[in-house]
């Protein structure tokens, strides 16, 4: 009698684990918030230009110049180096609604072609993902990738993958309104 509890009270937790709940999703963190304040919370520009003009993308003073987002090897999580930067793409994106920014995610020329563009597209999605929470539109930011088509070195060595493996900001349309 007592084994047939047990075997009765096994039964009834196997039946109760194996309930027909879906599993909650699987949640990945941003990587791109950080309470901590930035060491530089705005771009550094010349007198007399609007931080986020058109103009401050080609002031070499200002964050808005730099357009790429670096990634470790067959990695797609934005490194906190780059939150800074995004920010301010971010801030010029909601600055600009009419702007639209293309993201390309590249990769280096290891891995197949295929692997790369699958990796290439996260990548930029990464980076789309971050300015989407940082205040851009989903109809301003388009993410595409070029995989290992289009290399910054095509040298051999770590320093060099190093170069290919990013996101690029990429102004395509709009104007200040």
């Amino acid at each position: 009698m007592r084994s047939s509890l047990i075997v009765v009270s096994l039964l009834a937790s196997l039946l109760a684990a194996c309930s027909s709940q879906p599993p909650a999703p699987e949640q990945k963190p941003a990587g791109v918030e950080d309470r901590q304040p930035a060491a530089q919370t705005s771009p550094v520009t010349n007198e007399g230009i609007d931080p986020y003009s058109l103009a401050a993308l080609k002031d070499p003073k200002s964050l808005l110049s730099k357009r790429s987002v670096f990634f470790d090897f067959n990695q797609y999580v934005v490194k906190d180096e780059f939150k800074s930067l995004l920010e301010q793409h971010g801030k010029f994106l909601v600055a600009n609604p009419k702007i639209k920014m293309l993201i390309q995610g590249n990769a280096d020329d290891r891995g197949s072609r295929e692997y790369n563009l699958s990796l290439g597209q996260k990548r930029a999605e990464a980076v789309k993902k971050a300015l989407l929470l940082l205040g851009g539109k989903e109809d301003q930011i388009e993410a595409v990738s070029l995989g290992k088509e289009k290399l910054r070195c095509t040298e051999q060595t770590e320093e060099c993958w190093a170069q290919n493996r990013r996101g690029v900001t990429i102004v395509t349309g709009g104007a200040n309104s």
